[in-house]
């Protein structure tokens, strides 16, 4: 299966702006008069509520949507701990497989220009036993963003994530630079090192910012190349 207007996004690690720059480049889109679908096929870390298991960032990106859909079309796989996911499925008692998610996948695909899909913590997360985060942009034909969280140690993770990737036989389409700590040291020699040693295009560098929306971060990203 091959969608032209498909992307996956991942991480160098958890915690580092996954799921901001995610709504942040559907807002780009968006902006730019594309309409614009995500998912965040696997979560875990959900409140209880009436409808079911919830993840907050799974519903950001629910809200950011071009569209309505089901909260289990975003988010076919939802766990209560916020812990590794293969650990949270095994205590549930789930087996994550790829089929769900593709037919999820396969619905967006038919109702938007483009459909961003955010990955779980880092490139090489397990999801099952023989499964991990890698696998799911493999079933699905995408191309592949990289979120390069700016903290100290963020070299070595953003050039080994990028040489898994492209070693996996996928395209890395580009990388976003997000700071994730403020107080880091030389953060724009750091900038300046990946931006000459990542093989993919930088579609944005976005600064610390305090309160951010999905306006502000896109106001930092360019699209242009993801063309």
């Amino acid at each position: 299966m091959r969608s032209a207007n498909g992307l996956f996004l991942t991480g160098t690690d958890t915690e580092v702006g996954k799921t901001e720059i995610t709504l942040g480049l559907m807002a780009a889109l968006q902006s730019a008069g594309q309409s614009v679908l995500g998912m965040k096929p696997v979560a875990a870390g959900c409140e209880a509520t009436a409808q079911g298991l919830r993840n907050a960032d799974a519903e950001r990106i629910r809200a950011q949507a071009s569209r309505s859909l089901a909260y289990a079309t975003v988010n076919p796989y939802a766990f209560a701990e916020p812990i590794a996911p293969h650990i949270a499925a095994e205590r549930a008692g789930v087996r994550i497989a790829l089929e769900p998610i593709h037919e999820a996948y396969r619905v967006m695909t038919a109702e938007a220009d483009w459909v961003l899909v955010e990955g779980a913590g880092g490139w090489r997360v397990p999801l099952g036993p023989s499964l991990t985060l890698a696998d799911l942009p493999k079933a699905l034909d995408l191309p592949v963003v990289l979120v390069v969280g700016l903290r100290l140690g963020c070299l070595n993770h953003a050039l080994l994530s990028a040489e898994s990737i492209i070693g996996s036989g996928l395209t890395l389409a580009g990388w976003v630079a997000s700071q994730v700590d403020p107080g880091m040291a030389a953060a724009e020699a750091n900038l300046s090192t990946l931006r000459e040693r990542l093989p993919a295009p930088c579609l944005g560098a976005v600064p610390w910012l305090e309160r951010p929306t999905s306006a502000r971060v896109a106001s930092h990203l360019s699209i242009a190349r993801l063309a």
